[in-house]
């Protein structure tokens, strides 16, 4: 019986071409290669380490829109590439650009989540990963590089399109990844009825999403039911399954117990807790999501 763990944090720290250089009054300052931005970060409420010329030398900010409705524009003190520039995390490489829903096209903090997965399954021949709400695809490639084969699922054309131009930026353009553009319910729920396996499965749902035929997803009324049908897909044999869950009211006790539920009838643990990047100035660490994960 899978046995639930005390509460964990997941740390991400930096590497040469991404670090968190500075946190404080509710914003963070980060650099993505050459360049540097500044991004608001509610949780940030301690006072910032650096001197305010570090900040002001940042190359564009983002300033949130005052109707707190998640929207917002960049504003820039520099010239920064309308069209993205090319980062890489390990073998991985991929495009970074200022995108209007205030990240960079990536999501740094998972890092440490991609390593993990790639150490459960080190020692398996052949793995098969479900990346279920894959985006730009930079864990896909962490997943393939490390000997696995991928199927990819995003309900975004442009996503999905994206994944597929970092994947060739990357070499590895034949590495064995399905790139499936499908709403991520729908795709798990036939998965099921085909009686697939995988050998570890990756979600990294959104708060509210829509398919591409216009499936309503809100990860209040969605997670339970996709999470089961993820269960249905995994067996004794199966090595892991890793779920994160960002800007939502929502405890990772919650989704530790859930999990440890769906699990009951298979061996291993689960385990819950934060994912938090390291901040460069001081050491402080930066929270970011909830997590919750199984592995044997």
């Amino acid at each position: 019986m899978a046995e639930l763990l005390p509460l964990v944090t997941l740390v991400g720290e930096a590497w040469d071409d991404y670090g968190l250089v500075d946190s404080g009054n509710g914003r963070k300052l980060e650099r993505y290669g050459r360049y540097r931005f500044i991004r608001p970060e509610p949780q940030a409420m301690w006072a910032p380490a650096l001197p305010a010329s570090e900040w002001e030398a940042a190359d564009g900010e983002f300033i949130p829109a005052s109707d707190d409705d998640g929207g917002g524009r960049w504003y820039y003190n520099k010239p920064v590439p309308a069209e993205g520039w090319p980062l890489a995390w390990r073998e991985t490489r991929f495009t970074a650009q200022c995108t209007p829903f205030r990240h960079l096209g990536f999501f740094p903090d998972m890092a440490p989540v991609w390593d993990w997965l790639r150490g459960q399954v080190a020692d398996k021949a052949d793995p098969a990963f479900l990346n279920l709400f894959g985006y730009t695809g930079v864990g896909s490639q962490a997943l393939a590089a490390a000997g696995a084969s991928v199927t990819h699922v995003d309900a975004s054309k442009k996503s999905v399109g994206q994944a597929r131009e970092n994947a060739a930026l990357a070499g590895m353009a034949d590495k064995p990844v399905r790139w499936i553009l499908d709403d991520a319910g729908k795709f798990t729920a036939r998965e099921v009825r085909r009686e697939r396996r995988y050998d570890a499965i990756l979600l990294d749902p959104p708060k509210f999403g829509r398919g591409p035929g216009g499936e309503r997803w809100q990860i209040v009324e969605g997670l339970a039911p996709l999470l089961a049908d993820c269960r249905q897909l995994l067996d004794a044999d199966s090595r892991a399954l890793f779920l994160t869950v960002y800007a939502v009211r929502m405890s990772a006790l919650a989704i530790g117990e859930l999990l440890a539920q769906l699990f009951a009838d298979l061996p291993g643990q689960v385990e819950c807790g934060e994912l938090a990047v390291r901040e460069e100035a001081r050491g402080l660490l930066l929270p970011t999501a909830i997590f919750a994960r199984w592995s044997r």
